[in-house]
C-alpha cells in the first residue's frame, strides 16, 4: 500500500472523528484523518466544549469570590476582573488539549492531513490546503465526521463584532454591559452564565416556552429561577425574533411577543445562539449521489450512507448534537468496519448543561411519558435537604427519577444541582442495565455526598420511602 493509500480515512477531527481514527488504528487499519483547520479537535476542543467549560469555571470562581467567600469566612478584599487573563488561560487549556490529540495521532500512527477534504469519488479524496495546493489520497472506506456550524435566523447577519456567535464570545476581552442572547438552549444559557456572573446584564429571547426546551421541563423552570437569583438576568419566552439592527455602537433586536405584539430590545452586544447546522459544505457529496435529508446525511443502522463503504457520524447525521454521542458513534463505526458487533443505546446518552448549578438528564422526560401515555411514578429530592449541599452552599435544584408505575423499571433521571454532570451516570448505567428505581435505592451511597440525593429520589419513586424530607 502506497503512502497515500489507506484502509480508512476520517474527514474531521472532532470528538467523533479523532476517536474513530484511534479505534480504527487500534483494530489494525491503516488510518488517515483530514482536518480543515490548523489544530485538531474540531469545534468541541477549539471553540466549543473545552473553552466554554474553562470560562464557565473561571466565571464561577469569580462569582463565588464575590458572593460566597465571606460567608465561608474568607476575606479577600477588593475583587477585580482581569478578562484578558481569563481568556488567556482558556486559550492555554485549549492548546494543551489539542496538542494532546496531536500526540494521540502520532502514538497510533495515524497520518494527519490539514486542508479541506472533498470526495472525487467514493474511494478518492482531494485535500485543498491553505497554500492553494491540492493533494489526493485513496481509501477503501471513508468516514464523514465534519461536525456543525452555528446557525442564524433569516434576515439577521452575524457580523462577528456586534452580532456574534459563541465562537466570538469565547474571545471577548472587554466585558459588555448588556448582552442580548437569542436562544435559551444549552449554548445560550452557558454563555449567559459566563458573562452574567462577571457582571454583564443578560436578556434572553427564547422562541419556546422555557429554557433548555429539549430537556425535562422542570429543569428549565428551575434553571430560570436560579439565574434570576444569581445575576442581572431576564428571559422573555414565546418570543419570535424578527430582525436586528446595529447603530451607534448598539444592537437593537426586533421581535414579537406571545401576544403577537411588536417589541424591541437594545444592548451592547447580541449573541446568536439558536442552535447549529450540519457542516457538509464543499464535501462533494453530489459526486457520490448522496442527497441530504433536512441538511443531514442519511445513514442506516450501521451508520453507513447509501454509498457502500462511506459512513457518517455525529452532528452531520440524525440525533442530538453532542460530543460524547459522536465519540460513541466513532467507536461503533470502527468496530463495525472490523466485523465486530457493537451497540449504542441512544436513549441512555445523557445531555448536560454546564451552568452552576449544572443540569443533566437521561432517558425519557416526564413530558414525553405524558404524551406517550406511559404509566409512571416520580421521586424527587431537593438539594436543600442534603447535608453535603448545605455544607458547600449549593442548595439549589433537585434530583428527579421516573420509573414505570407497574414494573418500577427506570425510565429517566433528571438533575439540576451541584455536580449533576457526574451524578447523571447513575441514571445512564441504570438505563443501560434496565435497572429498577429500587435498585438505585438499595445501593449504599457514601455520606455525606451529593449522590445521596439520587438514592433519596429513587426511594421516592419506588414506594414513597424518602427518609430526609
Amino acid at each position: 500500500m502506497s503512502s497515500n493509500q489507506f484502509d480508512v480515512t476520517v474527514i474531521g477531527s472532532g470528538p467523533g472523528g479523532y476517536v474513530a481514527a484511534i479505534r480504527c488504528a487500534q483494530l489494525g487499519m491503516k488510518t488517515a484523518i483530514i482536518e480543515r483547520y490548523a489544530s485538531l479537535g474540531g469545534t468541541c476542543l477549539n471553540v466549543g466544549c473545552i473553552p466554554s467549560k474553562a470560562l464557565l469555571d473561571s466565571s464561577e470562581h469569580f462569582h463565588a469570590a464575590h458572593h460566597k467567600f465571606a460567608e465561608h469566612g474568607i476575606k479577600v478584599g477588593d475583587i477585580t476582573l482581569d478578562l484578558p487573563q481569563m481568556i488567556k488561560r482558556k486559550g492555554e487549556v485549549v492548546t494543551q488539549t489539542t496538542e494532546g490529540i496531536k500526540f494521540l495521532m502520532r502514538k497510533n500512527k495515524i497520518t494527519t492531513f490539514h486542508g479541506h477534504g472533498s470526495f472525487v469519488d467514493k474511494n478518492t479524496i482531494s485535500i485543498k490546503k491553505d497554500d492553494g495546493t491540492t493533494e489526493t489520497i485513496t481509501s477503501e472506506k471513508v468516514l464523514i465526521a465534519t461536525g456543525s456550524k452555528p446557525s442564524s435566523l433569516p434576515g439577521i447577519e452575524i457580523d462577528k463584532k456586534k452580532i456574534i456567535t459563541s465562537t466570538e464570545a469565547l474571545e471577548l476581552t472587554k466585558l459588555p454591559k448588556h448582552m442580548i442572547v437569542i436562544g435559551g438552549g444549552v449554548i445560550g444559557v452557558e454563555m449567559a452564565s459566563v458573562f452574567g456572573r462577571l457582571g454583564t446584564k443578560i436578556t434572553v429571547l427564547e422562541y419556546a416556552g422555557s429554557l433548555i426546551a429539549g430537556m425535562d421541563s422542570s429543569l428549565g423552570r428551575e434553571l430560570n429561577k436560579v439565574l434570576k437569583k444569581t445575576m442581572d438576568y431576564t428571559a422573555h419566552f414565546n418570543t419570535k425574533v424578527t430582525g436586528a439592527k446595529v447603530s451607534r455602537g448598539k444592537v437593537t433586536i426586533s421581535a414579537e411577543n406571545k401576544k403577537g405584539e411588536a417589541v424591541s430590545f437594545q444592548g451592547d452586544l447580541c449573541l446568536m445562539a439558536v442552535g447549529r447546522r450540519p457542516y457538509t459544505d464543499g464535501l462533494g457529496l453530489e459526486n457520490l449521489g448522496i442527497e441530504l435529508d433536512r441538511g443531514r446525511i442519511p445513514v442506516n443502522e450501521n451508520l453507513e450512507t447509501s454509498v457502500p463503504g462511506v459512513y457518517a457520524l455525529g452532528d452531520v447525521i440524525r440525533g442530538a448534537m453532542l460530543a460524547h454521542k459522536a465519540s460513541e458513534e466513532g467507536v461503533f463505526v470502527a468496530e463495525k468496519m472490523a466485523g465486530q458487533h457493537p451497540h449504542i443505546n441512544y436513549r441512555a446518552i445523557p445531555g448536560v448543561v454546564y451552568t452552576w448549578p449544572e443540569v443533566a438528564g437521561v432517558g425519557f422526560t416526564e413530558d414525553e411519558l405524558k404524551v406517550d401515555k406511559v404509566p409512571y411514578k416520580t421521586g424527587q429530592f431537593p438539594f436543600k435537604a442534603s447535608g453535603r449541599a448545605r455544607a458547600s452552599m449549593d442548595t439549589d435544584g433537585f434530583v428527579k427519577i421516573l420509573s414505570h408505575k407497574e414494573t418500577d423499571e427506570l425510565l429517566g433521571m433528571h438533575i439540576i444541582g451541584p455536580r449533576a454532570a457526574d451524578m447523571i451516570m447513575e441514571g445512564v448505567i441504570g438505563l443501560e442495565f434496565r435497572a429498577s428505581a429500587e435498585d438505585l435505592a438499595i445501593f449504599s451511597h457514601p455520606h455525606p455526598t451529593f449522590s445521596e440525593s439520587v438514592k433519596e429520589a429513587a426511594m421516592g419513586a419506588t414506594a414513597n420511602r424518602i427518609i430526609h424530607l
